[in-house]
């Protein structure tokens, strides 16, 4: 369809070929000579006109407001010449590619029993809070909802946009859909469970498929049809993944072996792992990494390290920044040192930024808390209290404001047992610092204090170039991983 717009002499039913003209069907001949000093010297320009443009030139307000009104009534009728052009069939675009996908399948578990006990709007209700529920995890995790199918979603971890932890991602997303949606406040009458399949392969996507509202971008490949058996051989509330997957996220994650299952389709048995949850490693490169290569050519960066950690011990703190491109071997060089301290007494504290939590500026302090704490999945809110209140204990003896506020931070309920504190937020803020900042101090005075950093974080930066540097100036060596780039 082609359009084409009449020029404004046309517009107004009259043989208007000038600006003179058009002012002089106005009775406002009297502004043709200020138009022609600005060039306005052709009624297509009339259109494009504005109130400010006829300011600048001169017109006062109620003229301008005629200009305007006669310029509008001009364009509101016209009339425009309209061609069909002829019709053509729309090509299909061939955007098809080659890559590897991780494919998630989350299956809402008693669907079929829903229906027939609910209302058919009381149970649009409720897949609706499913589909809703897992659209903002998958995209939280950068994923994409590729189809609903009723009571399951289909997702891609990898597709449109590839990253470099998909694998991850997807596994905690489906980690996070089987803790949220028992807890979706909906008409069921019981909590709603779902099972998820994961698996991770090469895969052609990106076909268009379909018409309208069914229209999807198809992938196509063993992947899919794996995740979908997993999903079936999982059991209500778990996360079961292929081999592909369990491979790539390493050590991230807890699991349990469910062997080799036999899945209509496939040849032979393929093997399973249901995820249990994130494991308790404190690094990503040590759980990503099964075994150690020789470290090469890397004496002299270990050995200045080496001499840092002599001048700590002798009482002149170091702070010490390693800095490189992405995978160039930071972190092996960090490990490369602490294997070298194994003989030494030492106490090593370890922060980690996190890809998953960016929103969070102290989840390295309380990723580091949980695990000084020993905290378990499996423990009660009373049993990770009490184990808060032992691991301050080794440097306090003074509980009535370091528990409540390192409680709150870690969400840890304290029940009658602490009074609430009434403070403002950035106090409270200063003060949930400075409770970790005394329990750093007393471990650093305790004993020789080997204090590791990886990435960067606004808050503990800053304290920790400025206070922790203070505090622990006596006996410790600090050191921060590369605040650009992991490695």
């Amino acid at each position: 369809m082609v359009v084409v717009p009449c020029s404004v002499a046309e517009l107004r039913g009259k043989q208007v070929a000038t600006i003179s003209e058009w002012l002089d069907s106005l009775g406002m001949s009297e502004y043709a000579q200020r138009f022609a000093d600005n060039s306005i010297d052709d009624v297509s320009i009339l259109r494009d006109l504005t109130d400010q443009d006829l300011k600048d030139i001169g017109v006062p307000l109620g003229h301008r407001r005629k200009m305007l009104r006669a310029i509008a009534e001009m364009v509101g009728t016209a009339s425009t010449q309209i061609k069909s052009a002829p019709a053509s069939e729309p090509k299909p675009r061939d955007d098809a590619e080659r890559r590897q996908l991780t494919v998630m399948f989350c299956d809402l578990v008693g669907s079929t029993a829903l229906s027939a006990r609910l209302d058919p709007e009381d149970l649009r209700g409720i897949i609706a809070a499913y589909h809703r529920c897992c659209t903002e995890l998958v995209e939280r995790n950068a994923g994409f909802v590729a189809k609903y199918m009723g009571d399951g979603v289909l997702a891609y971890f990898g597709y449109p946009q590839a990253h470099e932890h998909d694998a991850e991602h997807a596994v905690r997303a489906g980690l996070a859909l089987v803790e949220a949606v028992p807890k979706l406040a909906t008409t069921a009458g019981s909590p709603l469970q779902v099972r998820v399949g994961i698996a991770t392969g090469l895969v052609v996507v990106g076909d268009l498929i379909g018409a309208g509202a069914a229209q999807e971008q198809a992938v196509v490949g063993e992947t899919p049809n794996l995740a979908a058996r997993l999903q079936a051989l999982a059991e209500p509330g778990a996360v079961v993944i292929a081999a592909a997957t369990r491979r790539l996220t390493g050590g991230l994650f807890d699991y349990r072996d469910l062997g080799t299952t036999a899945l209509k389709g496939f040849a032979g048995n393929v093997p399973a792992w249901q995820v249990l949850g994130a494991s308790a490693i404190e690094s990503r490169f040590e759980a990503m990494r099964t075994a150690m290569t020789p470290l090469v050519g890397r004496d002299e960066e270990t050995d200045l390290l080496r001499r840092r950690w002599e001048q700590a011990k002798s009482g002149d703190g170091q702070v010490v920044l390693i800095s490189g491109e992405p995978g160039i071997g930071k972190s092996r060089i960090a490990q490369a040192v602490v294997e070298r301290l194994s003989g030494e007494p030492h106490t090593r504290l370890r922060y980690f930024c996190s890809p998953h939590h960016q929103d969070s500026a102290l989840y390295p302090t309380i990723a580091q808390l949980e695990r000084a704490a020993g905290f378990r999945r499996e423990d009660t809110a009373e049993q990770r209290l009490a184990k808060l209140e032992a691991v301050l204990a080794q440097g306090t003896n003074d509980f009535s404001e370091a528990v409540p506020l390192l409680a709150d931070l870690l969400s840890i309920p304290t029940g009658d047992r602490y009074p609430p504190l009434n403070l403002t937020p950035q106090k409270r803020k200063e003060k949930t610092l400075h409770a970790q900042l005394v329990q750093l101090a007393r471990i650093s005075h305790a004993t020789e204090c080997f204090c590791e950093v990886r990435w960067d974080f606004p808050m503990l930066r800053r304290a920790g170039m400025q206070d922790c540097g203070a505090e622990c100036a006596a006996r410790g060596l600090m050191f921060f991983g590369s605040p650009w780039a992991s490695g």
